[in-house]
This record gives C-alpha cells, sequence and structure tokens, in this order.
C-alpha cells in the first residue's frame, strides 16, 4: 500500500456522500506498499480501508472486488466491499477507480511463529476451496506472461551472474509451464501476493491467537492453488538466508493438509512452483527498485531477498529438500 493520488478531507467527505456510512471522523495515508494509493477511513458507522487504483483498470476490478464479496460470504476472514447507495462496489475518486472496504481487525506479524504459520495454512487452504466456485477469470497480471514482457526491462540494471541466473531460471519455468504436469495442477482464483504483511492477527482475552482476516487481494488472479502455497512458504517460513525454517514450514503445511492433501501433480511440481514464486517477486523487485513511479508515500523492498531463496530453491536436490511434502 502507498499513497500515489493525494485525497484531501473535503474531498473524501464529498466522496462519502454516496454511501450510506454515516460522516467522516478521520482518515489517514497508509505508507506501506508499492502499488495502490490507500487510507483508513473511520465514519460514524464503522471503519474502512479506502483504495485509489493507481495501475489496474477499472475494467479488471469487479474481479477483485468481486472475489472478496465471494470469500467474505464464504466465512473466509477478509475485507468485505462496500456498495454506495445505488449498490456499486466500485467508483472514482480523483480521477482513480475507487472502492471501500472493511477494515479487519488484527495486526500484522512480521516474526511469526508456529501458530500464526498454521493459522495461514488453514486459511489458504480454506480460500482455494471456496474459491472453486467463484466464476472470475482473470488471469494472474503477475504471472509467466509478465515474466517474459518484464524480465528484458530489467536486465541492464543486473549484473552478469544476476541476469545469467534470471535468463536460465525464466527459461526452465516456460518449459516447465508447458508441460503436462502443470496443466493438471488444480487452480481458480487465487491471493498470489499471501505475505505477513497481508495477514492480521488478533489476540482473544485469554491469550489465544487468532486470524484476523486476510488483505490485499490486488494482485489476485487466476492461477495454480500450489503457486499460491509456494508463495506463502516462501514469505512465511524461512531463515535470512532464504532457507526454510523447518517448523514454521511443518506447522503451515500441516494446517494446509489438514484441509486439503495435495494431488500427486502438485507434489511432483513443489519444488518448480518453489522457484516460480521466488523468480515472481525477485522480477517485481527489481522492476519496482529499478523503474519506480512517482508517489507521495512509498516503501520499495529489497530484490536481494528473494535473489537468496530462489538460490535456495536451486540448489534443493528434490522435492524433499526443498520443502517437506504435505
Amino acid at each position: 500500500m502507498a499513497v500515489f493520488t493525494p485525497v484531501s478531507r473535503d474531498e473524501l467527505a464529498r466522496w462519502l456522500q454516496a454511501y450510506d456510512l454515516g460522516k467522516l471522523v478521520a482518515f489517514e495515508g497508509i505508507a506501506s506498499g508499492i502499488e495502490n494509493s490507500n487510507f483508513f477511513v473511520d465514519t460514524e458507522r464503522g471503519r474502512f480501508v479506502l483504495t485509489l487504483f493507481e495501475r489496474l483498470q477499472a475494467s479488471e476490478l469487479p474481479f477483485y472486488l468481486g472475489l472478496m464479496k465471494h470469500l467474505a460470504t464464504h466465512d473466509i476472514a477478509c475485507p468485505d466491499p462496500m456498495p454506495d447507495r445505488r449498490g456499486r462496489l466500485l467508483s472514482s475518486l480523483n480521477g482513480k477507480p475507487a472502492a471501500l472496504v472493511t477494515r479487519l481487525a488484527g495486526r500484522e506479524q512480521m516474526r511469526p511463529g508456529p501458530v500464526h504459520c498454521a493459522l495461514v495454512g488453514d486459511v489458504l487452504a480454506r480460500m482455494h476451496l471456496a474459491a472453486v466456485d467463484y466464476p472470475g477469470t482473470l488471469p494472474n497480471l503477475r504471472g509467466l506472461s509478465w515474466w517474459i514482457e518484464t524480465v528484458p526491462k530489467i536486465l541492464p540494471f543486473l549484473s552478469a551472474a544476476q541476469a545469467e541466473l534470471l535468463r536460465d531460471e525464466l527459461d526452465a519455468q516456460q518449459r516447465f509451464a508447458a508441460g503436462a504436469i502443470y496443466a493438471a495442477l488444480p487452480r481458480s482464483a487465487v491471493h498470489a501476493d499471501l505475505f505477513r504483511d497481508n495477514v492480521l492477527f488478533d489476540t482473544g482475552r485469554d491469550g489465544t491467537i487468532r486470524l484476523g482476516g486476510v488483505i490485499d487481494f490486488y494482485f489476485a488472479g487466476v492461477d495454480t492453488w500450489a503457486f499460491d502455497l509456494a508463495v506463502a512458504v516462501n514469505d512465511w517460513c524461512i531463515e535470512d538466508d532464504g532457507r526454510f525454517d523447518e517448523t514454521r514450514l511443518d506447522a503451515l503445511l500441516d494446517a494446509y493438509g489438514a484441509i486439503r492433501v495435495l494431488t500427486a501433480a502438485e507434489l511432483e511440481a513443489w519444488p518448480m512452483m518453489l522457484r516460480a514464486a521466488a523468480l515472481r517477486f525477485w522480477i517485481s523487485r527489481l522492476y519496482d527498485l529499478h523503474l519506480p513511479r512517482p508517489a507521495e508515500m512509498v516503501t520499495p523492498k529489497d530484490p536481494g531477498e528473494f535473489e537468496r531463496i530462489l538460490a535456495a530453491r536451486r540448489e534443493a536436490l528434490g522435492p524433499a529438500d526443498a520443502a517437506r511434502r504435505p
């Protein structure tokens, strides 16, 4: 999240008149992230998050908002898009497509333990099953086609060794995506960005850690469930050198497997999916670092983290070395 398009209090107050949510009480920009302009918004009738979409087109946004609404109706803790008085989930503010969703309770946990990882595995499996009958068909816009388009743009900024690694892995992923194993992988609309800063946790009065909810669905798209799972474990279950913390990894995969057992194709594809997930975020972080957009508030992320993760995944000799199979 970030703020690229400023919004004044008067502008927001006028915009909120289209909603049955009472008067504006308070609002503030959200500094983390790099894609959209985001604000916390408090009104007389609740707490919300306002997003102004900087890159996504208005024609694409019904997929994301519809997915959140679909998951919310299936008891997945996620932001619920708010309709205006005309029933619309999407409108416009300061020349940008805009949407308002419920603000979830809890905070992110950047140093997760096994309990947090287990909650993530559980909700991710339930999200996959809940999305089976979601009719949206938008592909993952940061998937293989985007990698192929983007890599030539970032190669001039890399060392010779980095460029060789990037080209070699992209070639390997293209070959794998053209094969029968990849074609057999189950898929649906997936989150595709389930990082630590996109999950909130709350603590009950008895001290029990609870899932507050999953946020930021604006990288979602139709992709494989194994890729979505790989994205999660590559962030939630790693040490600083990119290698896995086995305790956290076991907790996440066991919780996922208790809800949904992976198929034979997913087990065979697992090492390549871990590499694909690392490649995707290495490419996007390189792109955001070297080809940034101007922003009022922006926090770029270190691409070196996913270069290390990709190297660690490529060093693995087989599925058992890459990650314990669920």
